[in-house]
C-alpha cells in the first residue's frame, strides 16, 4: 500500500487528508473505529483517525535505516502541516557554526522575547523544515521570536554532538541578543521529544555553568531518562505513532555506548541536582511511551524547588505539535502551550509594553 500511496502527488495526499478530517464526526468515527480506552484515558478522535490513516497508507516513523526514515518524515510532514502560517518573517542564522532559522512574527519589536527551539526526531530525524509550521505557530500565538536550531544528527554525529550544538545555539542567542532583536533576559528554550530533551539538557548545562540561563523551559513530551523502562513504555509500546522499538532504535543510534546513557547530558533526570533551573511547562501525551519519564522529570523539578506546570494531554499521542494542519484537537493542545509560554515571559518582564509594539 505504501508504494502505491507514494506514487500519488503530495498535494493530492494532503488534500485527501484534509477532506477526511472535514467529514462529519459520525463518518470519522466509522473510519477510525471504536473508541480506544487505556489507563483511564480515551484517545481523541482526531488522533485515532490520524493513526488509522497512517495504517492504511503504510506510513511508519522508523523505516529500517536513517536515510529511509528521513525521507518518510519529509514526505509525511507535508500531509499534516496545513496552510503555511503567516505573517512571519524568516531568515537564516549562523549560531556560532550551528545552522539556525529565525522566525519573527508581525509586530515584534527590537527587544522581543525569544524561544530557542530544538526539533524532535529522536536525535536522528528532523530538520528545520519538518518543524517549520510548529515554529510559525508558536511565534504567532505566543508572540515571540523563535530561533529553530539545526543541530547535528546521529548516527553520523553521536552523543553528545546534539547536546553540544544545543548549548552553543543558546549561548549564541544570549550573546547576540541585540543583533537578533531580542531581550537577553527573556530567552526561553523549548522543543519536542528529542528536542525537549535537548532543551532540558541545555537549561541544566547553562544553569550549572553559572552564566546566562534560560528564562523558561517549554518541554513537549521530552525524553529524560534512557536508563529506566517505565510503565508507559509497556502500555503504549505499539500502535500509537512512536513505539517502544522506535525509542530503542533512536537511542542506539544516538548513544550506542550504554555506559554513557546515565550522563545528565542525555538522561537529564539522572542529574544529582536540579535546583536553580528555570521554570518549566512540561506537556506529555496520554498515549505515549515517553509519558511517564516526562512526568517524572516534572515531579523531580518540582521537588528541587523549580516552578513547574505539568500538563498531560491525556487523549493525545506523541508528536502532536506537528499535526496542527489536521483536525482541531492538536491545535488546541499547542495553543495551550503557546499561552503558557507567553504568560510566563510576560510575568518575567515587568513592562509588557516593551515586548511588542502595539499593532
Amino acid at each position: 500500500m505504501s508504494a502505491l500511496v507514494n506514487r500519488v502527488p503530495i498535494r493530492v495526499q494532503a488534500a485527501a487528508a484534509q477532506a477526511v478530517f472535514a467529514l462529519p464526526r459520525q463518518v470519522k468515527r466509522l473510519i477510525a473505529g471504536k473508541p480506544i480506552r487505556i489507563d483511564g484515558q480515551e484517545l481523541a478522535l482526531d488522533a485515532q483517525l490520524l493513526l488509522a490513516l497512517d495504517r492504511m497508507a503504510g506510513h511508519s516513523f522508523v523505516d529500517r535505516t536513517p536515510e529511509r526514515s528521513r525521507l518518510n518524515l519529509e514526505r509525511s510532514t507535508h500531509l499534516v502541516n496545513g496552510p503555511r502560517i503567516e505573517p512571519v518573517a524568516v531568515r537564516a542564522i549562523d549560531a556560532n557554526g550551528v545552522p539556525a532559522r529565525l522566525y519573527t512574527p508581525e509586530g515584534a519589536g527590537d527587544r522581543a522575547p525569544l524561544l530557542v527551539f530544538y526539533h524532535g526526531g529522536g536525535w536522528v530525524l528532523g530538520t528545520l523544515d519538518s518543524h517549520d509550521q510548529t515554529c510559525r505557530f508558536l511565534a504567532v500565538h505566543a508572540r515571540v521570536k523563535v530561533l529553530s536550531v539545526d543541530y547535528r544528527l546521529a548516527p553520523e554525529h553521536p552523543f553528545p554532538a546534539a547536546a553540544d550544538d544545543a548549548l552553543t545555539a543558546f549561548n549564541y542567542a544570549s550573546s547576540h541578543a541585540a543583533s537578533l532583536g531580542v531581550n537577553p533576559d527573556l530567552i526561553a528554550v523549548g522543543g519536542d521529544s528529542a528536542g525537549g530533551n535537548l532543551a532540558a539538557v541545555t537549561a541544566y548545562q547553562a544553569t550549572r555553568a553559572g552564566g546566562p540561563r534560560p528564562a523558561f523551559q517549554l518541554l513537549f513530551y521530552p525524553g529524560t531518562d534512557a536508563t529506566v523502562r517505565r510503565r508507559s513504555r509497556d502500555l503504549f509500546a505499539d500502535g500509537f505513532f512512536l513505539t517502544s522499538a522506535d525509542i530503542d532504535w533512536f537511542c542506539d543510534h544516538y548513544c550506542p555506548d550504554f555506559t554513557q546513557r546515565a550522563d545528565p547530558r542525555f538522561s537529564v533526570l539522572r542529574a544529582t541536582d536540579l535546583s536553580g533551573l528555570p521554570p518549566a511547562y512540561v506537556a506529555t501525551a496520554g498515549f505515549d511511551p515517553l509519558r511517564d519519564e516526562g512526568e517524572a522529570y516534572a515531579h523531580a523539578l518540582r521537588a528541587a524547588g523549580v516552578p513547574v506546570v505539568l500538563s498531560r494531554q491525556s487523549d493525545l499521542i506523541h508528536g502532536y505539535v506537528n499535526f496542527v494542519g489536521v483536525g482541531t484537537r492538536f491545535r488546541e493542545a499547542l495553543s495551550e502551550a503557546a499561552g503558557a509560554l507567553a504568560a510566563a515571559l510576560v510575568l518575567t518582564a515587568p513592562a509588557p509594553a516593551d515586548l511588542f509594539r502595539s499593532r
